[in-house]
């Protein structure tokens, strides 16, 4: 079905350029094959013309999408037609200097996995096409540099393409203080790798509200649907700044904790503050942010909160609901 798609979509996009005048939509039925085959004479007349001009429609948008300038004109007759001209849709030429193609180079080599590394090589040779200088070598400049993103979760992929097309999706997601995991429908924003893991930021609809999921908890996979955005897109995804007020990373308060000696080196290192009580226990004073709850539960019985008495009361709650399951 894919595949049929793309095709269809090709067939109408060349035809648009390829005309020198608008043509109506009777006229594209006529001239492209797929429509041709799905909407034969003798299928019931109105049901086609409703199917047809429901499809050309979504075809006109998706092309749109995609950056096709489509343009509809009507002529004296009232009849309206469409055209795509080769001049609103050609991209000026395209000039690099060395660094922007060491940028380049450096971000085809970021990616280990076989499928996007062969995309990223792709896109080299098509800059070459496109006027790139043979005698600059996208990686020479900074060939020292080995830059390497790992991306072991299944859900990567899916949705990475999801982010691209604007396409919502649903996911079995497992929190951190879940026993089971809880469907989610989300529109996805961005995704960006922070401190080793890789997060996703996007709509969650079901709550009604802007969240972070770790990619490692998606279980199952990441289904596609159909369907447009509900909530409006920020024009800069913060997904860093998003995921470490989450964490406790933006903190303007101070909370007081004991730790077990030998234990719990993370929040050790974020101490403000410890000290050795000498009795297997350490006190320790450290920044409090939102998501500090979820952070400690995760030491389990190594962590005792001391203050302040909501941080106590959250992380007590969350415990509960880990025991129930």
């Amino acid at each position: 079905m894919a595949i049929a798609k793309a095709e269809r979509l090709m067939n109408l996009a060349l035809c648009l350029l390829g005309t020198r005048r608008p043509l109506s939509k009777r006229e594209l039925r006529d001239s492209i094959e797929a429509y041709v085959e799905a909407f034969r004479p003798g299928r019931g007349a109105a049901s086609s013309d409703d199917s047809f001009n429901r499809m050309f429609e979504r075809d006109k948008d998706d092309l749109r999408e995609l950056g096709l300038v489509i343009e509809t004109v009507e002529n004296l007759d009232g009849e309206v037609g469409y055209v795509a001209r080769r001049d609103s849709n050609r991209l000026p030429p395209i000039t690099l200097d060395a660094e922007e193609a060491a940028a380049l180079g450096l971000a085809a080599k970021v990616w280990q996995q076989a499928r996007l590394a062969g995309a990223a090589s792709g896109a080299l040779q098509k800059l070459r096409a496109a006027g790139l200088p043979e005698d600059v070598d996208p990686y020479e400049a900074h060939g020292a540099l080995e830059p390497h993103i790992p991306v072991h979760e299944a859900a990567f992929e899916p949705l990475m393409l999801a982010c691209r097309d604007r396409r919502p999706v649903v996911f079995d997601y497992r929190k951190a203080t879940a026993a089971r995991p809880e469907t989610r429908q989300v529109e996805p924003w961005a995704l960006e790798c922070w401190r080793g893991h890789w997060y996703l930021a996007g709509w969650d609809r079901d709550r009604g509200a802007e969240r972070v999921f770790r990619l490692s908890r998606i279980t199952g996979k990441v289904r596609a649907r159909a369907g447009r955005y509900t909530a409006e897109v920020p024009d800069v995804v913060t997904v860093r700044e998003t995921v470490a007020g989450w964490a406790g990373e933006i903190a303007d308060r101070s909370a007081r904790i004991r730790l077990r000696t030998g234990s719990g080196y993370p929040l050790r290192a974020k101490a403000v503050s410890v000290r050795e009580r000498g009795d297997g226990w350490d006190e320790l004073e450290i920044p409090y942010g939102h998501g500090l709850d979820a952070w400690l539960v995760e030491f389990g019985p190594d962590v005792v909160v001391l203050e302040p008495a909501e941080l106590r009361a959250d992380v007590v709650d969350r415990l509960r609901a880990v025991a129930k399951g």
